[in-house]
């Protein structure tokens, strides 16, 4: 009974020293992606961004994952992944520290923020099935369900963690601390990533090309009524609850006139409500109306 506890603990995969590193990597990583996510807002109303381009930052960061997620997966398929998120490390601390370097120059303007959120999603966008694909050859089988459980809860973490951070430097250290911190996070993934040695050798057998490989993910999501039924049903929830997020800032900053700090927090008060949600709410609802019917009797499946 304790071995079959120890194998379904939430905490499995971090006895793992690998995943480990990687995981810890990811918790400061993402803390300071959150920080620069609200610098990013508060260096828009700074610089007289009208509230039109201040909630186009929402649509400007969703719109790489629309155009290249098939062809990430693609790619991820043929090059090696550990290859591809290496490059990505370096891609992002390479934005973020141009744009503290272009903060500091007062040089930034509101549309070369949008084009640093696009390109910053762009990177996310083809690194993200690498990622996954990576964390799976890092644990054991016995691990896999802890290490992307523990994924899960480092982006709740670091929601919640650096909103908080931003809350407290931006009015002390300024905007451009906060882009530079995040570009050095981006460079200990960097190294967490370079230190992982796969176990697994690459396949030597022939591939697909790029667009074979491409043609194959098209074909294989439109004759598959499933996968088209839950794109469907993603893209019409997406769609409405991506307004509360892009309309937030807006509201905090042109309407309320927030402060630095208090953005912080907005932002951190979103994001442990969506934690509250995911670990409460949620599970109780599926529980209520999943598992019975709406007249109380069970389901029958």
């Amino acid at each position: 009974m304790e071995k079959t506890s120890e194998k379904t603990s939430t905490w499995l995969a971090l006895q793992n020293p690998v995943f480990r590193r990687l995981w810890l990597a990811m918790v400061v990583s993402g803390s300071c992606i959150a920080a620069h996510n609200t610098a990013v807002y508060w260096a828009l109303n700074s610089l007289g961004a009208s509230t039109v381009i201040i909630s186009l930052m929402a649509t400007v960061s969703a719109l790489p994952y629309t155009l290249f997620t098939l062809p990430a997966g693609a790619l991820a398929d043929m090059l090696d992944r550990k290859k591809i998120l290496l490059a990505v490390q370096l891609w992002h601390a390479a934005i973020a520290i141009a744009l503290a370097i272009l903060w500091l120059a007062h040089l930034l303007n509101p549309y070369l923020i949008l084009a640093s959120a696009f390109l910053f999603s762009a990177g996310f966008a083809f690194g993200s099935p690498a990622h996954s694909s990576v964390i799976a050859e890092m644990v054991s089988q016995d691990e896999l369900a802890s290490a992307y459980t523990l994924a899960g809860l480092q982006m709740d973490v670091s929601g919640i963690i650096g909103p908080l951070l931003s809350a407290l430097l931006l009015p002390l250290a300024g905007v451009s601390f906060i882009f530079g911190a995040n570009g050095l996070g981006f460079l200990l993934m960097f190294l967490a990533v370079l230190q992982w040695k796969p176990v697994r050798a690459q396949s030597k057998l022939p591939l697909e090309n790029f667009f074979e490989s491409l043609t194959t993910a098209i074909r294989y999501v439109r004759y598959t009524p499933g996968i088209k039924i839950l794109l469907a049903r993603h893209a019409l929830f997406s769609f409405f609850i991506s307004i509360i997020p892009s309309l937030m800032p807006v509201v905090g900053l042109k309407e309320l006139h927030l402060p630095a700090s208090h953005l912080g927090y907005l932002f951190t008060s979103m994001a442990v409500g969506s934690v509250i949600s995911g670990s409460f709410i949620i599970p109780w609802a599926r529980a209520k109306y999943l598992t019975s019917g709406w007249n109380g009797q069970p389901k029958a499946y």
